[in-house]
């Protein structure tokens, strides 16, 4: 009787997939990312990846595995630090993928160009990845010369004359004359 009890539950053994076994047909990732596309002729679209992440904690890491709160802590998240920025390279990203039911992600841009070590501090960074760049304003060389020209003009009267000769003007309107 044991041996009956054992051929009808070896086939059910069979069918049950193991803790390590993964399913063929992905694309794998750099990184160490593999991909199971819905559909087998499923193409990615083309685009330029960002160069830089905003990477925001949405829930606790409460109640968690240690290494999930470990990759936490490496990346800079803390009780004061919600939000973090990180680079968008195979190493970082294999780490997200751990902990992403934890974090949200958002591709940082620059529609008004790339910040410089000048524009530091005029630089804002908008809760959908926008980073806005002010950019200091600088006079053209024209608009100098043309000032200059303006202060160094022999022609030019000053402010003294120019308030006599106006209040002269108030006080005997069409005169016609000086």
């Amino acid at each position: 009787m044991n041996r009956q009890l054992l051929k009808t539950i070896t086939p059910l053994t069979l069918l049950c997939r193991s803790k390590g076994h993964k399913p063929s047909g992905g694309v794998r990732y750099p990184g160490g990312i593999q991909y199971f596309p819905r559909y087998p002729d499923h193409k990615d679209p083309e685009c330029t990846p960002s160069k830089l992440f905003r990477v925001e904690q949405i829930k606790t890491s409460k109640h968690h595995p240690w290494w999930q709160k470990k990759i936490l802590s490496e990346l800079k998240f803390d009780d004061q630090n919600r939000v973090v920025i990180v680079k968008n390279i195979p190493n970082i990203n294999a780490r997200l993928w751990k902990i992403k039911h934890l974090i949200k992600i958002t591709p940082i841009t620059f529609p008004y160009g790339e910040p410089t070590e000048e524009d530091i501090k005029y630089t804002v960074l908008k809760e959908d990845g926008q980073c806005i760049v002010t950019k200091t304003l600088q006079p053209e060389q024209k608009q100098i010369e043309a000032l200059e020209k303006f202060e160094t003009d022999p022609r030019k009267m000053d402010s003294t004359t120019l308030k006599k000769e106006s209040r002269h003007r108030w006080n005997n309107p069409f005169t016609g004359g000086f």
